[in-house]
């Protein structure tokens, strides 16, 4: 029952359309273009951690000649949440917000024009060194979340685009 069970998953999987997006390994139409991805410098330690995590992120298939560039805006606030009666602030929260647009560098046109953002909550305790500790650790942990988002993003773009490509192609006689 379970064989039957697995095979019928197996056979509505293949049918609803749905393939690997990294299919064909490095050497795949979306690996090549994330590798094809150049990312100027961001401005602030926040641009630093977001550029860096990206430039790991997407640059998994090696290096390529520069076909994209992206453009990316951060907006980095850390806001005061819980406040005492004697204005302490025992809770905070980091918001790390990017906008960001991927360009076609021959052409020049934006191929995607997107967002992309994350939170965290951070306690404020009595050690100064302690709350400055988890501040940054906070920030560190955005620039992740924020670049996966930001890359996975891209990648579908960059399959969507490359599948558009091949269409007239597959077309022709």
């Amino acid at each position: 029952m379970r064989i039957l069970f697995a095979l019928l998953a197996l056979l509505a999987t293949t049918a609803c359309g749905l393939s690997p997006m990294y299919a064909g390994g490095s050497t795949s139409a979306v690996a090549q273009g994330l590798a094809a991805v150049d990312i100027p410098p961001i401005p602030g330690r926040s641009g630093w951690l977001v550029k860096n995590a990206l430039e790991e992120r997407l640059g998994a298939a090696g290096q390529a000649t520069p076909a994209y560039r992206l453009d990316v805006r951060l907006d980095d606030r850390l806001d005061a949440l819980g406040v005492l009666g004697d204005d302490t602030v025992t809770r905070q929260r980091r918001i790390l917000r990017a906008r960001y647009q991927l360009v076609d560098l021959a052409s020049g046109t934006i191929v995607l024009d997107a967002t992309a953002g994350s939170d965290a909550g951070i306690d404020v305790v009595s050690s100064e060194y302690a709350t400055i500790a988890a501040e940054q650790t906070a920030l560190e942990n955005l620039a992740r979340e924020v670049a996966d988002r930001m890359a996975t993003r891209i990648a579908l773009t960059l399959r969507d685009r490359a599948r558009d490509q091949a269409k007239p192609a597959d077309a022709a006689p």
